[in-house]
């Protein structure tokens, strides 16, 4: 059986899409799966070695070009490859207009889709013109939850076991050279809308706390950057990272002791890894997102309502 599986953006979507991998060769161990993933989250599904092939996508950086005849180049090498293959099901797990287009254009005798949205997630009902068959999900389907039961739904199984993301576990002796060689906690305090935040007091309180236990601090914009330094300012315990790219700042994630983080994609692949992680809810709907497939993970608050300093600490406690 040969499974395409389109899921192009955003980072923590992609890692939320990654157990559908797990499951399909749970129920079909020779099935082959192939991706179709925005260019920059190709390494992350790359880390899933039951992907076989992922096709990049450029669509974010050829929209700015694309009257250049080297990104139309692009373009028609990218729907070149992706029809190489005749697959037995193609999977449309985002439920866009772009990602139907892709599921339309590849070469697959079944295509399959969502026939309604969740609340919160993004959907456009004029994708299922593309498919051959559609499947509902719950309203309130958790990200994970909601890409798992669609391809059950299609491929005739049941979800019995916790969500699998398929990643490798942090290997002895491999460890990255801009991480410490000791046990270290990274706070994964950014995120591109305020309300998300969690206060800056909150993070010294938790940085000071944890002393004399490294922290680092990564970040993806310059007010990112702004935001570790002051933290870092604060804390001597604490290491304001340079610029990762997204290969790096995974790395950071895998060999974590401990992540705290706020509702963001980073935080998520953290969970993924099954590390230690405290997830800080404030301004996002923790039901949709939640690490709920380890007891590694705690998830702490809820939309409009953040916790304490405390109940970070108390979390704390019971990983470390």
């Amino acid at each position: 059986m040969k499974i395409l599986l389109v899921r192009v953006s955003s980072l923590g979507d992609v890692l939320h899409n990654l157990p559908i991998v797990a499951d399909i060769r749970r129920h079909y161990p020779d099935a082959v799966i192939d991706w179709v993933v925005e260019e920059g989250y190709v390494s992350l599904v790359g880390l899933n070695s039951n992907v076989r092939k992922i096709i990049p996508w450029g669509l974010r950086r050829w929209r700015k070009n694309l009257g250049d005849a080297a990104t139309r180049a692009e373009i028609k090498a990218f729907f070149r490859t992706l029809r190489e293959e005749t697959y037995d099901y193609v999977i449309d797990a985002q439920g866009l207009i772009k990602t139907g287009i892709i599921m339309a254009c590849a070469h697959g005798r079944n295509k399959i889709g969502f026939a309604n949205g969740t609340e919160t997630s993004g959907y456009e009902g004029v994708s299922r013109i593309f498919h051959t068959r559609s499947y509902g999900t719950p309203k309130r389907a958790h990200a994970v939850e909601r890409g798992r039961l669609l391809a059950a739904q299609a491929l005739g199984y049941q979800l019995t076991q916790p969500a699998d993301f398929g990643l490798p576990p942090p290997s002895r002796g491999t460890r990255p050279a801009f991480v410490p060689p000791a046990d270290y906690t990274v706070f994964f305090h950014g995120t591109a809308r305020a309300a998300k935040k969690w206060a800056d007091a909150n993070w010294i309180a938790v940085g000071q706390a944890l002393a004399p236990m490294p922290v680092l601090l990564p970040w993806g914009s310059a007010q990112e950057k702004l935001d570790a330094e002051a933290l870092a300012a604060q804390l001597p315990n604490a290491r304001v990272l340079p610029k990762l790219s997204m290969d790096d700042a995974v790395q950071v994630a895998r060999y974590a002791s401990l992540a705290i983080g706020v509702d963001t994609g980073l935080t998520h692949i953290a969970a993924a890894f099954v590390r230690p992680t405290i997830e800080i809810y404030c301004d996002s709907p923790r039901w949709k997102t939640e690490g709920n497939w380890s007891d590694r993970i705690i998830n702490l608050g809820d939309s409009g309502a953040p916790p304490s300093v405390d109940d970070v600490l108390a979390a704390v406690r019971t990983l470390l």
